[in-house]
C-alpha cells in the first residue's frame, strides 16, 4: 500500500474490557461466578448495549468498573479507562476523586437510594454542576433547570426531595446528574425504569446525543427497543458471561443475531414471535461444564453439555463463528 492511500488509525477505546471475571465468596466457602471473562471495548462517539436476562450479571459488571462491590467480591482482568487507568486495581481515593462523575458518569440502576435524602434535587444539581462543570454561582439557578431539562425532569419539581419523587422522576433526577460534566464515558444501568415509552423516547434520545458529541455510552437494559433505537453494537450476556456482541444494525435487522440465546430474547418479543424462551437460566453458583444455555437450547448437542465454548469472532458458540445452528434433531427438539 502506497503512503498516499494508508488507512486512518481508528481512535483508542475510551474504555477496553478484557477478561473481566467477579466472584463473590460466600460463607461455606462456596463461589458465585457472577462474571466471567468478558471482553468488550467502547469507542468515541460510540453506543454498546449490554442487554440480557435478569440476574445474568450486567449490573454486577457495572458495579466492578466503579469499584462499588462489596468486601466479598474478587476480580481479575482488566477495565482500563482512557487507557491510562485501569479501574479494577485503581484505589479508592483515584476513584471517588478522578473518576466517578468526572471521567465515568453513573445513571444508576436505583437512583432514589443514590441520590442525597435530605436535599432537594435543585441543591444536588448545583452542587454538581459546581465542581463538575466549574459553573459560577450567580449562573446556577439557571444551569440547573437546564441540567433538568436534558432529562425531561420537570422545573416545578426542582425543589422536592427525593422521597417525594415517583420512580419514574428519581429515574430522570439521576439521569441529568449523570449527563452534568460530560464525562467521556457514560454508564447508564437500567436508565429507563419506571419512564413510559414517550420518557423512554426522550430519555434514550438525549443520552445518544452525549454519545454523538464524541463520548462514549454503555447502556445496560432490559428494554431491547431501546437498545434498538441508539446502540452501535450490542453485546448479549448469559449466565454471567457475554455470548455474542454483533453490529446493532445487524442483529436487530438482518441478518439478526448469531447467538441461539440472543434470537430467542428478540423472539420473545411481542411485536416478533412472541414465544419466550422455555426453561430458566442457571445459578450462578452451580453452571454446568459445558454451554450455559445448552438445557434450554433447541440446537444442543453432546458438544454443548459438555464443553464451554470458547468466544471468538465476538461469538460463544460450538455451531461456528457463523453461528447458523443446524436445524434442530428431532431428539434435541423433544428435549
Amino acid at each position: 500500500m502506497t503512503a498516499d492511500r494508508a488507512t486512518t488509525k481508528a481512535p483508542d477505546p475510551v474504555l477496553d474490557v478484557r477478561d473481566l471475571s467477579v466472584r463473590f465468596r460466600l460463607r461455606g466457602g462456596r463461589d458465585i461466578a457472577a462474571v466471567t471473562d468478558a471482553r468488550f471495548s467502547v469507542a468515541p462517539g460510540e453506543c454498546l448495549a449490554l442487554v440480557g436476562e435478569s440476574g445474568c450479571g450486567k449490573s454486577v459488571l457495572a458495579s466492578a468498573l466503579l469499584g462499588l462491590l462489596p468486601a466479598n467480591a474478587a476480580t481479575t482482568g482488566s477495565a482500563v479507562l482512557g487507557g491510562d487507568t485501569d479501574l479494577l486495581t485503581a484505589g479508592e481515593r483515584t476513584l471517588a476523586r478522578t473518576v466517578r462523575g468526572r471521567r465515568i458518569g453513573l445513571v444508576p440502576q436505583s437512583p432514589a437510594a443514590h441520590l442525597t435524602p435530605v436535599r432537594t434535587v435543585r441543591a444536588q444539581l448545583e452542587e454538581s454542576l459546581r465542581e463538575l462543570a466549574g459553573v459560577r454561582r450567580s449562573e446556577l439557578p439557571k444551569s440547573a433547570v437546564a441540567a433538568a431539562a436534558r432529562a425531561s425532569f420537570p422545573e416545578g419539581h426542582l425543589d422536592r426531595y427525593p422521597h417525594e419523587l415517583s420512580g419514574g422522576l428519581a429515574q430522570r433526577a439521576a439521569t441529568a446528574l449523570a449527563l452534568i460534566g460530560d464525562a467521556p464515558l457514560l454508564l447508564a444501568d437500567e436508565p429507563t425504569t419506571g419512564l413510559d415509552r414517550d420518557l423512554v423516547e426522550r430519555t434514550v434520545d438525549e443520552l445518544r446525543r452525549h454519545t454523538d458529541e464524541g463520548r462514549a455510552l454503555l447502556i445496560i437494559t432490559h428494554d431491547l427497543a431501546a437498545a434498538e433505537r441508539i446502540a452501535d453494537r450490542v453485546a448479549v450476556m448469559y449466565a454471567g458471561r457475554i455470548v455474542e456482541i454483533a453490529g446493532a444494525e445487524a442483529f436487530f435487522g438482518a441478518p439478526g443475531p448469531r447467538h441461539p440465546y440472543a434470537r430467542g430474547l428478540l423472539d420473545a418479543l411481542p411485536e416478533r414471535e412472541f414465544t419466550p424462551i422455555p426453561g430458566m437460566p442457571p445459578e450462578l453458583g452451580a453452571l454446568p461444564d459445558g454451554c450455559a444455555f445448552a438445557d434450554r437450547c433447541a440446537y444442543a448437542d453432546a458438544r454443548c453439555t459438555g464443553e464451554r465454548p470458547a468466544f471468538t469472532a465476538g461469538l460463544a458458540c460450538h455451531h461456528g463463528p457463523t453461528g447458523r445452528a443446524p436445524s434442530p434433531t428431532k431428539e434435541s427438539a423433544d428435549a
